[in-house]
């Protein structure tokens, strides 16, 4: 057992912070509520992030209407719905990718990469980005 915990603390402090896969609890920055839970994973060398759990709708049968029409996942279940597509490693950061905010319907370019355990998650709007920090799920 102590090789287990000295290997973990190993591989944990050689590589600083814990990978950017898995489940993760997005959180509403003006509000502080916890909204859903986020899986990223990787697929044929680019990252992917789905949801699979809504922590704020009773029915989770609820649809991305406010998706544009000509976006594949409109009026698509928002659960397990893949919010985040096509991102590339960069360094420590995934990029030139992009993410769905279910909200307002629209695709944004995104960036991802993992700070003090947490992952940040950017999306750009022109100049412009906006950085939601999501919680790793137990």
């Amino acid at each position: 057992m102590k090789r287990h915990v000295l290997l973990f603390s190993f591989v944990f402090s050689a590589h600083g912070q814990p990978s950017i896969f898995g489940k993760w609890t997005t959180v509403d920055d003006d509000t502080g509520e916890i909204k859903s839970i986020v899986e990223i994973i990787e697929r044929d060398g680019e990252i992917y992030g789905r949801i699979v759990a809504i922590l704020t709708e009773s029915n989770p049968d609820v649809v991305c209407d406010q998706c544009a029409e000509d976006d594949e996942r409109h009026n698509q279940r928002i659960m397990d719905m893949e919010i985040i597509q096509n991102l590339k490693k960069s360094g420590s950061e995934y990029g030139d990718g992009t993410i769905l905010d279910r909200e307002d319907g629209k695709v944004y370019r995104c960036k991802l990469w993992v700070e003090d355990g947490q992952l940040k998650v950017r999306r750009y709007w022109g100049p412009f980005y906006r950085t939601q920090t999501w919680r790793k799920s137990t």
